[in-house]
């Protein structure tokens, strides 16, 4: 995998990438069962019926980083959100990552950094006011990437765990 940016294009997901995106959804999906397997189950987040919805849907673009023989080595799930006459926020249009994903093999050689770029110029291209996503406080590597990103908090979930008390 030596000169992996060289080779490395992103592009809209196809049927095709199908398989690749669900075993690199396993991958992110194991990372949050481990750091809170009181949320998260072991098991697919999306059937192949829903995948092909979202992969359908300008709404929900989704974008693969694939070497130079077409392999699929990340991807971005993006949501477009807007809220159209709210009572209190403003109707900005925002592009939400609903989930990125380098192949655990790769980590580290920059294409999770190509992905979130292409991910910004597609949202301003689109008119997007700003791009926006969430990261689990158990998936320390994944805030520290997204703060070299320039990432800054918007909002803090927090919750009290009263199971066990």
């Amino acid at each position: 995998m030596r000169g992996i940016m060289e080779q490395l294009s992103i592009r809209r997901a196809l049927e095709k990438d199908l398989k690749r995106i669900d075993e690199l959804l396993l991958q992110v999906d194991l990372v949050h069962h481990e750091g809170r397997p009181d949320l998260f189950k072991v098991g697919r987040k999306y059937t192949d019926s829903q995948l092909k919805g979202i992969l359908a849907n300008d709404r929900t673009p989704v974008f693969v980083a694939v070497d130079g023989e077409d392999r699929v080595l990340g991807y971005a799930f993006c949501i477009f959100q807007q809220h159209v006459a709210d009572n209190i926020l403003t109707d900005i249009k925002t592009l939400y990552i609903d989930d990125l994903c380098v192949d655990e093999v790769l980590r580290g050689r920059h294409v999770g950094r190509a992905l979130y770029e292409h991910v910004l110029a597609f949202a301003r291209e689109s008119g997007c006011y700003n791009v926006t996503l969430n990261v689990w406080a158990c998936n320390e590597s994944a805030m520290r990437f997204y703060e070299s990103c320039g990432l800054k908090p918007q909002k803090i979930g927090m919750e009290a765990v009263l199971k066990g008390d």
